[in-house]
């Protein structure tokens, strides 16, 4: 058999019977241990037992390694609980991106106090070192011992997954069905850390019981433990819930309905000006800005397919004077309309219709989180028309489009994705080559890097999708181009060649910032509330020493607001250094500072955000300099 250990290769005859444990044994040249074996690309217990000819690697680290230590410390907070609440009854506990988690079912709430004893029962589990072992159960044995323990979760998942015998794995006292892999013993479960509890409904169905959900994390090494926490603190700090509440950004109020969003006046300048800079870009780029009603007749979403694919999103439809509108959950079906509405010749194309248009999703309630997951959101919309032959020209415009703005945001790190073809699709393998194919040679005309996602497309067409990456290194799905077969040809419209046939455009579908409403999120948590100065809701603030120079305070603020500088000016009764500190909390770039001497010499004292305390200068300096730095909408200040 080949064995790969770290880097090494070795080639072994070794007995059949034996399991991968046993096989490190008489391998290991040093004290370190594995966690788990890779056959022939298959993630097993090292418990197992060796088979034959086979391709081994032993995992120390690494990303298939990490999901069965954080697998095994699922387990171990599930045989926490039992220990300390028996009778409480277990849903399921998998492993998930950056963590893992599991479901329980009891009445009574657990609290910050309870996840401690939580974490502190399984250190001591853990200490314990107790071997985990998979067994295999005829599955009404199974059946009858989860019914003693009065577990009717896993006798339902047991009845709806095991078609023979059930594979169960067991450590000390406690049994979880489960196919694994995990590790050998609970002491390899070292570094962990019990983070929070939320509500989830029974297999995410809200008709059926609501479970409490306790999160947790897991790493090889404490030194990766902490640095996750570390990052989870900054996270925290930069919340974009907490942070729109403290700088006064928007509002999320149970009196208008969950997923719904109010924006304040300091949101709403914020939103003005990302929206006036996509407009105003968007014309210079060649395409038309349009708008489109909320709703519309049903039957535009019959034809569109939207009720066929995407009913159980979509708001009830409203009945008055016989007909009934929908909501609706995108705008494409209208600007396909529009399109129709009129003869077009190949010497029209490409058509390129920009919307910010707001759209409505009944998003369930368990997965609402602020400005990121909403039910009325306006996407940055647009489509383009275009004929085959100018399909890859407008991706490859489209990307280099995305790139500008997204950099002039402060994001310049991304993860890129070409989603192809699925099996469920609809149009010609032909069509899907051809739109593969201009997706791929755009991205390579652009330079940028990117990974192939097969089988990831939508179902009328392949995409390109871009995660930008935030200071914290997150990822947040942004820009995305997808090449539509399908709404063309169900809405029959066409445009004429030169020879005079009729022929279907080609339809792109394409959004830069995603939506504004989860860009705004993204910003605010990037930046920390901190926004640069063509960005800040207020970019000046005036604070005058004196009752005396308020007079003049206010002839300055009148000489920034002429020059579309957003400002305040703060005059009220207060000590200077609460002002100053209040300012510093509200984030806002530029604080001038005026007495009896600034107002003398025309001049004002200048503190910056994050430099302090910059000296006096010129105001009449200091507003060119202000007004330079917002037309070039930089990061720094």
């Amino acid at each position: 058999m080949k064995i790969k250990i770290g880097e090494k290769k070795i080639e072994k005859e070794f007995k059949e019977g034996k399991s991968f444990w046993e096989l490190w044994k008489e391998l290991k040249k040093d004290a370190s241990l594995p966690l788990c074996v890779k056959v022939n690309g298959v993630i097993r217990d090292l418990r197992d037992e060796v088979e034959g000819k086979e391709s081994i690697e032993f995992l120390f680290d690494g990303e298939e390694a990490l999901e069965v230590l954080r697998h095994s410390a699922s387990h171990l907070l599930a045989q926490a609980v039992l220990q300390l609440w028996p009778g409480t009854k277990t849903g399921v506990g998998p492993p998930i991106k950056d963590g893992f988690y599991y479901d329980f079912h009891r009445k009574e709430p657990f609290t910050s106090q309870d996840l401690e004893k939580i974490e502190k029962r399984m250190l001591k589990l853990s200490e314990q070192n107790m071997e985990i072992r998979r067994e295999i159960w005829p599955k009404g044995k199974a059946i009858d011992y989860f019914r003693k323990k009065g577990q009717n979760f896993k006798i339902e998942l047991i009845e709806e997954k095991a078609e023979g015998d059930v594979s169960v794995y067991a450590q000390g006292e406690f049994v979880d069905f489960c196919r694994g892999p995990h590790v050998p013993s609970t002491g390899y479960v070292k570094y962990f850390k019990i983070l929070s509890v939320s509500a989830a409904y029974w297999k995410g169905d809200e008709n059926r019981e609501s479970m409490q959900r306790i999160y947790g994390t897991a790493f090889f090494t404490k030194e990766a433990l902490d640095k996750y926490l570390h990052f989870l603190e900054e996270a925290k700090k930069r919340d974009h819930r907490k942070l729109g509440k403290a700088l006064n950004l928007f509002l999320v109020s149970e009196e208008i309905g969950p997923g719904l969003i109010l924006w304040l006046p300091k949101g709403g300048i914020v939103r003005k000006i990302i929206e006036d800079y996509w407009r105003n870009e968007h014309i210079r780029k060649g395409y038309d800005i349009i708008f489109t009603p909320h709703i519309a007749d049903l039957n535009l979403w019959q034809t569109s397919g939207h009720l066929d694919f995407y009913k159980e999103n979509m708001f009830p439809p409203m009945e008055k004077d016989n007909v009934s509108y929908q909501l609706k959950p995108m705008n494409c079906p209208f600007h396909i309309v529009m399109f129709k509405s009129k003869l077009h010749s190949y010497r029209d194309l490409p058509i390129r219709w920009a919307e910010l248009g707001t759209v409505y999703r009944y998003e369930r309630s368990g997965v609402l989180h602020g400005l990121l997951r909403v039910r009325g959101f306006t996407q940055d919309d647009a489509h383009i028309f275009c004929t085959p032959e100018q399909m890859e020209d407008e991706i490859l415009s489209t990307l280099n489009f995305a790139r500008e703005i997204l950099s002039t945001f402060g994001f310049t790190e991304y993860d890129i994705f070409l989603s192809t073809r699925p099996e469920k699709f609809v149009g010609a393998i032909k069509e899907w080559d051809r739109a593969e194919d201009a997706l791929k040679k755009a991205l390579d005309r652009s330079g940028m890097e990117y990974e192939i996602d097969p089988g990831a497309g939508v179902f009328y067409g392949p995409k390109i999708d871009i995660k930008i990456r935030d200071v914290l290194g997150r990822t947040w799905q942004c820009s995305t181009i997808q090449v539509d077969f399908n709404l063309p040809q169900r809405f029959g419209i066409y445009y004429v060649e030169e020879d005079g046939k009729h022929q279907t455009p080609i339809m792109i579908h394409r959004a830069l910032l995603g939506s504004i409403e989860r860009f705004f999120g993204v910003l605010i948590e990037h930046y920390g509330g901190a926004f640069p100065l063509w960005l800040s809701p207020v970019q000046v603030e005036i604070i005058p020493i004196t009752e005396r120079n308020h007079d003049y305070a206010l002839k300055l603020e009148n000489s920034l607001r002429q020059a579309y500088v957003r400002v305040e000016t703060d005059l009220r009764n207060e000590k200077l250094g609460y002002k100053i500190r209040e300012a510093h909390l509200n984030k806002i770039p530029y604080v001038m500072v005026l007495g009896d001497k600034e107002e003398k010499e025309g001049e004002i004292s200048l503190r910056i955000r994050g430099k302090g305390d910059m000296g006096r200068m010129r105001f009449s300096k200091f507003l060119n300099m202000l007004k330079e730095k917002i037309k070039n909408k930089g990061q720094e200040l």
